[in-house]
């Protein structure tokens, strides 16, 4: 069975940076009953990649683990076929079985850079969907009313304004409590937007026989880059924990200072004591925060990638932002192209500095471009490929343009 730490040391450490726990007494009892609890938390792999914005509940599962506990990361192959509804002001487009599977192969790799293997057991729902018949699917539709589906916020606000819902919505919340079914589920985490859902969970559980119905544990939504949304990336405001360690490092150093206690809470295994010992330190004059920020930026690039990646992205952070350097390991791209003179837009695209044209322009206008260091604010630019020259996007980004890497087609 295991030595587990006493119930309330093992609650204190998993109630840090917790919105809710519904019920907190139901878990005390829970994790009195000196067993391993069945953990579970999904996601629909609804793109290839993850941000540091879904790891908050990675970071959780990973206490539960730390406590000896069991972690359930259930792919939700399945239900992303249909889609989550949560927060949505449209009925959202399903996705193939092909874009899924796709997306759900790169999630496994990506994980396990916070959550313990041995520790955790990843299913995919479509184990279980795949089996269910249709009468399997009206018995469980049958056990939540339309009324109560209506008690959401999003579908109560498209109801009232006379906007589309389609059947699938009501069925999806009823397939992620069926989860919580097949796996007994003692505890299930999200975040706050996934609250209807996951209290859904309960009431199906009770309604399949499970007396003791899973505690819901709610994390908050971690706030983007900009210091105010959630991090996604629709609104740019996201850190890919796939991306390069100096962009990595270089985005973490460009959060507001206030922020930081935030990351440091849901991102990390420092204990709220530690945080408040360095945000003392901060408020008292004994720190600086950019260095406290620096210490994050580096803990989440050693943990993304390694520990050697962290100090030379710090190395090259401190070079390149603190002394206004040009970084030593500048990317060389080739550059297929009709003529040696090209527009300046053109070639921002060209090496994937900018996603579209219209970007591009607003980023020159902006003088967030520059070449050899020097500004250029003219949409109309236009460079010579004839001489080598640094081109520089933002804090961030530079290329090496070489004339022996400019192909002429």
């Amino acid at each position: 069975m295991g030595k587990f730490l006493p119930p309330e040391e093992q609650l204190k450490l998993i109630k840090k940076g917790v919105i809710e726990i519904i019920n907190e007494d139901e878990l005390l009892e829970k994790l009195k009953e000196n067993r391993p609890l069945i953990v579970k938390a999904g996601f629909d792999p609804t793109a290839p990649d993850l941000h540091l914005g879904h790891t908050v509940l990675l970071q959780k599962l990973r206490t539960f683990q730390q406590l000896g506990h069991k972690v359930y990361f259930i792919i939700g192959d399945f239900t992303a076929m249909i889609g989550d509804p949560t927060g949505k002001d449209k009925t959202r487009p399903p996705l193939s079985k092909e874009q899924v599977l796709e997306n759900a192969k790169t999630y496994e790799e990506q994980v396990f850079k916070i959550l313990i293997p041995e520790k955790t057991e990843v299913v995919f729902n479509s184990e279980w969907f795949s089996k269910m018949s249709a009468e399997d699917l009206i018995r469980l539709t049958a056990k939540y009313t339309v009324a109560r589906m209506l008690e959401r916020e999003d579908f109560k606000k498209r109801f009232k304004e006379n906007r589309p819902i389609a059947i699938h919505e009501f069925i999806y919340p009823l397939l992620q409590a069926y989860d919580s079914v097949v796996l007994k589920a003692d505890v299930e985490l999200g975040g706050s937007d996934q609250r209807f859902n996951i209290l859904i969970g309960r009431d199906i559980q009770k309604e399949f026989g499970i007396e003791k119905p899973q505690v819901a544990i709610f994390l908050p939504l971690l706030v983007g880059l900009d210091g105010e949304r959630k991090m996604s990336k629709s609104y740019g405001n996201y850190v890919g924990i796939k991306e390069p360690p100096n962009e990595m490092f270089g985005k973490i150093m460009s959060i507001p200072d206030g922020l930081m206690w935030d990351y440091w809470s849901l991102l990390t295994d420092l204990t709220e004591e530690e945080i408040e010992e360095m945000k003392k330190g901060v408020e008292e004059g004994k720190l600086h925060p950019r260095d406290v920020k620096m210490k994050l930026a580096f803990y989440i690039v050693e943990r993304f990638h390694s520990k050697e990646d962290a100090e030379q992205a710090k190395q090259n952070f401190i070079k390149v932002f603190s002394k206004k350097e040009i970084p030593e390991d500048i990317p060389e791209p080739k550059v297929e192209v009709n003529s040696t003179e090209i527009p300046l837009v053109d070639l921002i695209l060209k090496v994937g500095f900018a996603p579209s044209k219209s970007e591009a322009r607003r980023l020159i206008k902006s003088g967030a471009v520059r070449i050899n260091r020097k500004k250029i604010g003219d949409i109309n630019y236009k460079v010579s490929l004839k001489d080598e020259f640094i081109l520089q996007v933002g804090k961030r980004k530079f290329a090496r343009i070489k004339p022996e890497n400019v192909i002429l087609s």
